[in-house]
């Protein structure tokens, strides 16, 4: 099982590169082999239909969907910008949707966020469902949503409250064991007759003028 994380932060000292670095620890004993990403090397301009046409994906946005295509499944640690999805991750998300196959689709995504607000980023969380689900990521049911989050981590870098620690903890392995799961079902090596039908609902569904109405 390898597993793509990053923190949706471009700031370095970001707590939510510390929840990240923890979420991983995690996973590695789980089992995971984790790419711990730099969310830097997926720096990419604001989506601009022209250079797309032009030009394709940027540079940031082919090295995110090579480690997409590398990866069974994703963990993400992303801040909430305005009671919202943060800006730079929505737009890194719509830069990679637009290759073909689609990256993200049919893979297992965990949501996390550290705030240092009471809510601990679960607003941005919920809409940054909407745009993976969209493009076929199964995301897992659970988020973590770490409130006040500049006094919750020690030296260390691991959580004080050992009571976030063990839900951290179970919530991570249980992704990965639910991930383990659903990656034979969505990756290669089917048998024939489900790898056709497997292809034509991929074909139907990335074929925007099957699944959308025309443009007019």
């Amino acid at each position: 099982m390898r597993i793509l994380a990053f923190a949706a932060s471009l700031r370095r000292s970001s707590l939510n590169r510390k929840l990240i670095a923890a979420a991983a620890e995690v996973a590695r004993s789980a089992g995971a082999e984790v790419d711990l990403a730099d969310f830097r090397e997926f720096e990419l301009p604001i989506y601009d239909g022209d250079l797309d046409a032009s030009s394709g994906l940027p540079p940031g946005g082919a090295e995110l969907k090579r480690r997409l295509e590398q990866a069974d499944a994703v963990m993400i640690s992303t801040p909430e910008y305005n009671y919202s999805i943060a800006g730079p991750l929505k737009n890194a998300i719509d830069w990679v949707s637009r290759a073909r196959p689609m990256p993200w689709r049919g893979k297992s995504i965990y949501l996390m966020s550290a705030s240092p607000s009471p809510a601990g980023g679960v607003r941005g969380l919920w809409h940054t469902r909407t745009p993976l689900e969209g493009c076929g990521a199964l995301v897992f049911p659970d988020m973590f949503a770490l409130p006040q989050a500049k006094e919750a981590f020690d030296d260390t870098g691991h959580l004080r409250d050992p009571a976030l620690a063990a839900r951290l903890q179970r919530d991570v392995v249980g992704f990965v064991r639910l991930a383990e799961a659903v990656t034979p079902v969505c990756a290669a090596g089917r048998p024939p007759a489900e790898q056709k039908r497997q292809q034509e609902i991929v074909k139907a569904l990335e074929s925007e003028s099957e699944i959308q109405p025309p443009v007019k």
